[in-house]
């Protein structure tokens, strides 16, 4: 056993209560701000010596001076005559610790005086109440760092089910940008839960939005690993390598030729999946980019009567010329075509309750759709969409929204969501539990603000989503802007280094300004954590994650600068076939038009055929060359006579 540091103490002015105590060590003792120490007391209760766990969270340092006068007047006036002084003045350290855990944990009491060590690594488990899920049976730790003080260190582990539920779920992180390594903590939980996650309690994936930056663009490059790091990860017991199965997803640009994605280098595309969706899919979340103000009760009427009675129907009226069978934004707008030109035929006002203005009004706002978010919204109504229904174990899914508009991000973010939590309530999305990170949750749901469909969703996921196994990691850069139910939902947090504005608000008072002090300090790969065995938040080094950063990948792989229709139409189908050229790919479409050339393209990405060629080829119209009839040599005139004018 290691010698004691320090003894309990209480005075009338700072008594020990059941919930924080008191303690002095000498000058040179190993501990600070965050050390976890235990007090092993001098009276046993009921045939057992009771110890008492805590962390240090505040510190004193005191002399035996009454004033700052009796030091100055001791060195004659001058600092520099310090080192003349016959005698030193005794010094003492005094720290303040909250109480972890006391054993036994009944009856509460204050904390009584005794002797006080450094926590040992089993002394951290016992501590942290992590030896109720580390135990042999019950093994559902994760771990998510290293506790480090007074040489000890001492492996973090996280609950299974009170990360990922049935307990309470969610994740949050907070930090200031660029500096809180929130996206590089994400990656290594993700690689720690694929790891360490219990095969009995079946399979996970993640989907993750990227949506500032390349952040999560190189998942599946390795990236630097320094040595300290490579010790961390032993310790962990988790590989130092990149995710092994990545799939990405991004729309096309405006032009349709490239995708619109930091990705879309052609050494990259083998993983990444065009995402394009037509009207049956955008319809059902159109209030996501309509405006309430302007799309009232009667336009919504209009709205939901086209999804019911119009889409994949066959529709028939009086008022229209011919029968349409809506499946696509080009076919309705001629549905709205018809059905104007009818009602001014007729010179009416209405049609089927629906007034003439509202009809045109939800024609405009509708029609707006596929030209706000050109490249993810297609006018022909080709589909290209996450594999709902065949999500495969330990895989990410990256959703890369960074370079879109404000409009086509929502829209995403929430028919990808829904989509998911339908899934999931269906019990068939391929995967029991799904992680989805979200960052930038200031954006996405703020505290303040309209009540956006987004911001419902976020709420949703947060109250009842564990339920469902479908869990939210979110990040932000100021929690106190955060909707405070999202937050509050979430089981654990985690701090990077945060800013003095943010720790002044009123949801950090419960921490002592020591604390707030480190948090304002903490260095790259740092970490508070909060979590439901934890009475206290606790410090913790993690590793750097073993993928490519962000910098580094958009430097190694450049963004394909625009390019042209056959280059763009060679870049996706090589990876599908190898043998297909350049001039081959020119060959097959030198007749078509643009439009007719990219249909064929998603057409042929959808199906991923065995024979790629066969199959693009097929897509396009048969064209015949003109050609022209020879026509018939009419027979030579006879020419009259000389001597016979009129040819007798």
């Amino acid at each position: 056993m290691s010698d004691a540091l320090g003894r309990v103490v209480a005075t009338e002015r700072k008594p020990n209560t059941p919930h924080e105590f008191h303690f002095w060590t000498a000058i040179d003792s190993p501990v600070g701000i965050g050390t976890i120490v235990r007090v092993d007391g001098a009276q046993p209760m009921d045939g057992q010596i009771p110890h008492i766990y805590g962390i240090v969270v505040e510190g004193f340092s005191y002399t035996d001076l009454q004033s700052p006068m009796h030091d100055v007047l001791g060195h004659d006036g001058l600092p520099t005559m310090a080192g003349y002084a016959s005698t030193e003045r005794a010094e003492i350290r005094l720290y303040t610790a909250a109480v972890l855990r006391q054993i036994p944990e009944e009856p509460l009491q204050p904390v009584p005086m005794g002797q006080v060590f450094l926590a040992e690594e089993a002394d951290v488990q016992i501590a942290l109440r992590m030896d109720s899920y580390l135990r042999e049976g019950a093994n559902t730790g994760i771990p998510i760092g290293v506790y480090r003080a007074g040489g000890t260190d001492a492996v973090i582990y996280l609950d299974a089910d009170f990360l990922l539920g049935p307990e309470a779920a969610h994740l949050n992180i907070t930090g200031v940008s660029g500096l809180a390594t929130k996206t590089s903590a994400v990656e290594w939980l993700l690689a720690s839960l694929f790891k360490h996650f219990p095969e009995d309690k079946g399979s996970i994936a993640a989907v993750c939005f990227n949506v500032k930056g390349p952040d999560l663009c190189y998942l599946d490059q390795p990236g630097k690993v320094e040595e300290t790091d490579e010790v961390l990860y032993d310790k962990l017991g988790v590989e130092p390598k990149p995710f092994e199965r990545v799939e990405y997803f991004a729309p096309y640009t405006a032009k349709g030729l490239a995708l619109n994605t930091f990705r879309n280098n052609e050494a990259l595309l083998d993983n990444v999946t065009p995402l394009t969706w037509g009207l049956r899919e955008v319809l059902q979340f159109a209030e996501v980019l309509l405006n309430k103000d302007d799309v009232d009760a009667k336009a919504d009427a209009l709205i939901d009567f086209i999804k019911e009675n119009i889409v994949d129907k066959e529709f028939r009226d009086p008022v229209l010329t011919k029968t349409h069978r809506v499946q696509s934004f080009s076919d309705l707008d001629a549905w709205f075509r018809d059905v104007l030109q009818g009602m001014e035929k007729k010179d009416g006002e209405s049609w089927r309750t629906h007034h003439v203005a509202t009809i045109r009004k939800v024609r405009n706002r509708l029609s707006n759709i596929s030209t706000r978010c050109a490249g993810l919204v297609t006018d022909s109504g080709a589909v290209s969409d996450l594999p709902f229904g065949s999500f495969a174990d330990r895989t990410v899914y990256v959703v890369d929204v960074a370079n879109l508009e404000e409009d086509a991000q929502d829209l995403i973010f929430a028919r990808i969501v829904s989509k998911l939590r339908e899934h999931l309530e269906r019990r068939d999305l391929g995967v029991k539990h799904l992680v989805v990170f979200v960052d930038e949750l200031n954006k996405y749901a703020p505290g303040d603000g309209a009540d956006t469909y987004v911001r419902k969703m976020l709420l949703d996921i947060a109250e009842r989503g564990r339920y469902l196994g479908l869990v939210l990691f979110s990040a932000q850069q100021f929690r106190s802007q955060v909707h405070r139910r999202v937050v509050g939902n979430s089981g654990t947090a985690l701090f990077g280094r945060m800013d003095a504005d943010e720790l002044s608000t009123p949801g950090y008072a419960v921490l002592s300004l020591a604390t707030r002090t480190k948090l304002a300090t903490l260095e790259k790969g740092q970490l508070m954590i909060r979590h439901p065995h934890f009475t206290q938040p606790i410090f913790v080094r993690f590793p750097r994650p073993s993928v490519m950063q962000g910098r580094e990948g958009a430097e190694r792989y450049p963004q394909a600068s625009d390019i042209s229709l056959d280059a763009a139409i060679l870049r996706v189908l090589r990876p599908l076939d190898p043998t297909i050229t350049l001039p081959w790919v020119q060959e097959i479409t030198a007749l078509y038009t643009e439009e007719e050339v990219i249909r064929a393209r998603n057409a042929t990405l959808l199906a991923r055929p065995d024979n790629v060629k066969a199959y693009f080829a097929a897509q396009f119209r048969k064209i015949v060359p003109v050609q022209t009839p020879a026509r018939p040599m009419a027979a030579s005139i006879k020419s009259a006579p000389e001597n016979d004018p009129y040819g007798f």
